[in-house]
């Protein structure tokens, strides 16, 4: 390839990665739910008509994004490329088909240029409710979590699937809001293709074969070149988690060489009873986001660079969950993956490895009004986010969505959606694990029912037994916690009730610390203080401040 190629290459890399992200801020404007307009919770990308992921958008989250990245074969196997026509959108929740829970809906739109398919794109959002027991872990099997919507058309050469949309109103506690954000996946992908073919028009190009061939080739070629200059060998992790029932413990065996990265789970816990199982695409997305975060974290993430991390886990472990085990809250496992890729690498390059942090959002689902406490009928779902682990040379980031990358959802959209009122939201004080490199904080919430009536809290909260580890001499993260306003202690995982007249307080956990806290730059430990992150008497009894 002569220099003019390689340019002409690069603009229109560069054209398909403003493409995406168009399609993806275009799904958040028109999203109707609060976890995905101001949130984020979402992926964009477009793929080749092998149905290989090219691009992505900036905008999402790996565990959308990576585990979508699988799923568009799964509807390229029911409704091949040739049966495909104008017009048309597929659609999906299927946990195994798709990104892991029935509330994430991925809709696949084919692309047509001169009568001829040139590409697809896909999106996925997470609609708020499916109906069932509702977004939780309280499931036994994926058939009390709501609806299941297997590959289907939404749209048929322009007509939309009535029946379907009108199954999907019947069956969930808010229609308006599932019908617009499945309007809104649609529109995202239109403007997706729209932008595509006038690039195309503007390159005089009839296809996109060639181009995502390169783009392939190339970014697995800068991706295998990463992985070998990482010392090669086997490396071995292990990390145990609160889990619902009984502890998960979390196992790796890592192994880098020259064809690339494999990432085994075996030795990971069995299925768990309740909806904390993880399907076996989530896992592939979050472990090999553990990966790239510091091996080829600059090469396109795409299907060429994915390929080369190749994931496993046992069939019948809580990684690798069958059909038709639970999986509503497959987060709060899935997205500890990266800390345990994390921490097998941190024996091969130590100095690129963050220390474990809070990882799993914190995303109580708050319902009321008629069976629950009186009042309106009401669902809400907002995110919230812990400490991440101290980082190589930098402290841990304080209250950040690592790995998940959505944003905590703001206090006043929360209050606006219902009838909750926000009390309290603040720094924890001293949840940052102690380290020369000190882990970042989680927050403290405190919410209530405007009118003082009971309200439903569905919790998949985990870290409140097992914190995260801090590394190298640096101490732990502090426990999350959930109770009411009067002392009573709640679980981490399950529904309960929050009584007329009380509040529900949530604390995130913290990120794990790094090296001797007594090593900390004291400059750095008096301004922890005056800011409120450090107290004064941990500054003297843990940081050695002789002053605090």
């Amino acid at each position: 390839m002569n220099a003019a190629e390689q340019i002409r290459l690069q603009i229109l890399w560069s054209r398909l990665i403003a493409i995406v992200e168009e399609q993806a801020q275009t799904l958040m404007r028109t999203a109707f739910s609060a976890t995905v307009r101001e949130a984020g919770d979402l992926s964009a990308g477009v793929f080749d008509t092998k149905g290989r992921m090219l691009a992505q958008a900036v905008t999402g989250t790996p565990g959308h994004v990576n585990a979508m990245a699988a799923s568009v074969g799964f509807f390229l196997r029911k409704h091949p490329i040739d049966k495909l026509r104008n017009g048309d959108a597929l659609v999906t929740n299927d946990p195994w088909e798709g990104t892991g829970h029935l509330n994430d809906f991925t809709v696949v739109t084919p692309a047509f240029l001169n009568g001829k398919l040139i590409a697809l794109f896909a999106a996925t959002s997470h609609i708020a409710d499916v109906g069932g027991l509702g977004f939780g872990p309280d499931a036994r099997q994926v058939f009390e979590e709501g609806l299941l919507v297997p590959i289907s058309f939404l749209f048929q050469e322009g007509r939309l699937n009535a029946t379907l949309m009108e199954l999907l109103r019947a069956n969930v506690r808010d229609p308006d809001a599932a019908e617009g954000d499945l309007y809104s996946l649609a529109a995202c992908n239109d403007a997706g293709s729209r932008r595509l073919i006038e690039t195309l028009n503007e390159f005089e190009l009839e296809s996109l074969d060639d181009v995502g061939a390169m783009i392939i080739a190339n970014s697995r070629a800068a991706m295998l070149e990463e992985v070998r200059r990482t010392p090669f060998g086997r490396y071995r992790y292990s990390m145990r988690i609160d889990g619902y029932e009984s502890p998960v413990d979390l196992v790796v065996a890592l192994t880098i060489g020259e064809n690339g990265v494999d990432v085994d789970f075996s030795g990971s816990s069995p299925v768990s009873a309740y909806g904390v199982n993880v399907p076996l695409t989530y896992t592939q997305a979050y472990a090999s986001f553990g990966v790239r975060c510091v091996i080829g974290n600059a090469v396109p993430n795409n299907a060429g660079s994915l390929g080369v991390v190749r994931v496993t886990a046992p069939e019948g472990s809580i990684l690798n969950a069958p059909r038709p085990c639970a999986v509503s809250a497959r987060h709060a496992v899935g997205q500890m993956l990266p800390d345990v890729v994390l921490g097998a690498l941190s024996k091969a390059i130590p100095d690129r490895t963050p220390a474990e942090g809070a990882s799993c959002l914190y995303l109580p689902v708050l319902l009321g009004g008629r069976g629950v406490g009186g009042g309106e009928d009401f669902v809400v779902n907002p995110f919230f986010t812990g400490g991440a682990g101290a980082r190589p040379g930098k402290d841990g980031l304080s209250c950040t969505a690592f790995p998940s990358g959505v944003r905590n959802t703001p206090v006043e959209i929360n209050e606006a959606s219902a009838p909750i009122v926000v009390w309290r939201k603040e720094y924890r004080t001293d949840s940052g694990g102690a380290g020369r490199l000190r882990g970042g904080l989680g927050q403290s919430l405190e919410f209530g029912h405007a009118d003082g009536d009971a309200f439903a809290v569905s919790k998949m909260f985990d870290r409140i037994v097992h914190p995260a580890r801090g590394r190298d001499g640096g101490g732990d993260g502090g426990k999350g916690a959930a109770r009411l306003d009067d002392g009573t202690p709640m679980r981490g995982m399950g529904r309960e009730i929050v009584p007329a007249g009380r509040r529900l307080i949530v604390e995130t956990p913290g990120g794990g610390g790094s090296g001797d806290p007594a090593e900390r730059d004291r400059a750095a430990v008096a301004q922890d203080v005056r800011a409120g992150f450090v107290s004064e008497d941990a500054a003297r009894a843990i940081y050695r401040m002789a002053d605090g």
